[in-house]
């Protein structure tokens, strides 16, 4: 219930909706007890009016006394009827009251959810895979609901008409009450220990869930793949196997309420047996009327569902203290990177990189070990390397992805990390290594960064990306609808409209990483003659394998295993014959042999 005490401050939120929930449940028990009151009378009536009837047999009032029994009943009847009614009517209210309030909870916590998740960094989607992260804001949300709403409202219910009714049967019969309640503290003890299961088990489904909904998150991202090595049925195998292990957790939670439910219904039905007994001994004293055994019954009855549903309840809570944990190990997760509270400053693009060192929180990696450049506006930037020499983790650190672990990044002679991090980021566009494309029109993949769709400048940015005519060559053009991650698109298409993405907003710094590796050298280099235009007096960052996207940089760096080994322009550094010159010879080669 630790878990579950997050949840206070919404019960506060919404107190004028759980309030009057709570006194509507008040109220309609108080009616649903007033019937077996009313049918302890009409069962007295009965017995009574049978004994008169036959008592008058043969006589003219005999019929009289008939009709006014019969005006009886219906009297009664109508009574139940209406009592009844009324207290539908407050259970309609108690419903409008107390699930309403549970809906808005739930709303309310999966905006808090997602809004926590645009918080963290990078580095937490990193550690957390991506089914994981939904399966919390959504399953595990819907869990915690159902004890918001259901939950809540059932327990009040059982508490409220335990209270009422236990009263009532003991102003009717004290020694009749305990014997008829003599079952319940069994009951108390059986729900005590079966909670401990219940929690337990929970917990393992859902851990069990979560691991369910990333494998086939996963496999559903990496169809192509699948089917591309013919690997269908190992991946069904895995798919059966990690169901077979949820259906095994939940087995063993349901053999536990399998046993519940029917524990519970003994307990009552042993109370039933307890009623009409000791009642027959207190009707043959005297003490009760026949009427009084007929209102425990209908008493007992009464508490039939709700003792039955404690049980249910048990579950739902236990279930969504369990979701709830989970719930909270996320929010209780805090983003590395946070934005100063500083107003939001035009960007220059002066980048000054001063013996930066990175390392890896997740993996122990040395990424970069004492890096120091600096980029003037308007010039334009390359870095090449081999495969893992830190270029990316270069433009990461620029985007403020990650915070340096060793030296400093300034921007226009500003610590990076004293920038409105929200206003610094508007003014950077940034093309991924790996393109992300939503499934959404073209049109508005590029037009991601902006408020409005300007077409004008949509089209402007795809002709700068060297785009355009593929896209009016579709049928629908700029409304085409991509596919998820855009995968209606060739390789090179998807990069370029990543490209327009960034180049659309006009940004002041410009950073590509290793986004041209699926175009033809003839569209790679009218890209770079349109950036060449459009990002005069700008910051470019380059980050490329071919020479040939590099060469005319007005600095090119070379990294190897997380240092800069060179740095020059094209001319200097095939002068001096080092790495640079290498990799341009490898480079020569390779093209050489293909063709």
């Amino acid at each position: 219930m630790k878990s579950l005490a997050y949840l206070n401050k919404f019960f506060y939120k919404y107190r004028w909706r759980l309030i009057p929930g709570v006194l509507f449940v008040i109220i309609s028990n108080l009616f649903g007890v007033l019937t077996a009151s009313v049918i302890r009378i009409a069962f007295d009536l009965v017995n009574e009016n049978i004994s008169l009837y036959h008592l008058f047999s043969g006589y003219s009032r005999q019929l009289i006394i008939y009709e006014i029994f019969g005006y009886s009943m219906l009297l009664f009847g109508g009574i139940v009827l209406a009592l009844a009614l009324i207290r539908g009517l407050f259970l309609f209210l108690m419903r409008q009251t107390i699930i309403l309030m549970s809906r808005h909870i739930e709303y309310d916590l999966k905006n808090e959810i997602y809004n926590h998740y645009q918080l963290l960094s990078l580095a937490f989607y990193r550690r957390h895979n991506t089914g994981d992260l939904m399966n919390r804001v959504t399953e595990d949300v819907s869990r915690v609901r159902m004890y918001l709403g259901p939950g809540i409202m059932y327990t009040i219910n059982t508490i409220t008409l335990f209270i009422i009714a236990i009263c009532f049967m003991l102003t009717v019969n004290v020694r009749l009450t305990i014997f008829s309640i003599m079952p319940l503290p069994v009951l108390v003890i059986t729900i005590y220990y079966v909670n401990n299961i219940i929690h337990f088990r929970s917990e393992k489904i859902q851990q069990r869930l979560s691991a369910l909904s990333s494998f086939v998150q996963e496999n559903f991202s990496g169809i192509r793949v699948i089917k591309s090595y013919v690997r269908e049925d190992t991946v069904r195998q895995s798919f059966a196997g990690e169901s077979e292990n949820y259906k095994t957790h939940s087995m063993a939670l349901v053999k536990v309420q399998a046993l519940f439910f029917p524990l519970m219904l003994l307990l009552v039905g042993l109370s039933n047996v307890i009623i009409m007994y000791v009642g027959g001994i207190e009707v043959m004293k005297g003490t009760i009327t026949p009427g009084n055994i007929a209102e425990f019954i209908v008493y007992l009855n009464m508490l039939t569902f709700p003792v039955m549903s404690l049980g249910w309840v048990t579950s739902l809570i236990q279930r969504a203290a369990a979701s709830q944990k989970r719930i909270n190990e996320f929010l209780d997760e805090q983003p590395e990177i946070v934005s100063p509270n500083v107003p939001i400053r035009k960007v220059q693009g002066r980048i000054s990189f001063n013996n930066v060192s990175f390392l890896y929180p997740d993996t122990g990696i040395q990424a970069l070990k004492n890096v120091s450049f600096t980029a003037e506006p308007g010039q334009m930037i390359a870095i090449i390397g081999r495969t893992g020499s830190g270029k990316s983790t270069i433009a990461n650190l620029m985007m403020r992805m990650y915070d340096t672990t060793g030296g400093e990044i300034l921007i226009d002679d500003q610590p990076i990390q004293h920038l409105n991090l929200e206003g610094y980021r508007s003014q950077v566009g940034f093309v991924p290594q790996e393109v992300f494309l939503f499934s959404d029109t073209i049109a508005n993949n590029i037009a991601f960064s902006a408020d409005v769709l300007d077409m004008p400048k949509i089209e402007q940015a795809a002709k700068d990306a060297a785009v355009y005519k593929n896209i009016i060559e579709l049928e629908k053009g700029f409304e085409t609808l991509i596919g998820e991650r855009g995968v209606t698109l060739s390789g090179g298409q998807k990069q370029r409209v990543s490209i327009a993405r960034a180049v659309v907003k006009q940004p002041q710094i410009l950073i590509f990483d290793d986004c041209l590796s699926a175009v033809d050298t003839r569209t790679e280099e009218e890209i770079l003659n349109n950036l060449g235009n459009i990002m005069q007096g700008k910051t470019s960052i380059i980050i490329a394998h071919r020479i040939s996207t590099i060469k005319n940089a007005d600095k090119i760096l070379v990294t190897d295993n997380g240092e800069i080994v060179e740095q020059g322009t094209h001319i200097e550094l095939m002068q001096r014959k080092q790495v640079y010159f290498e990799l341009y010879e490898k480079q020569l080669l390779e093209e050489e042999e293909n063709a």
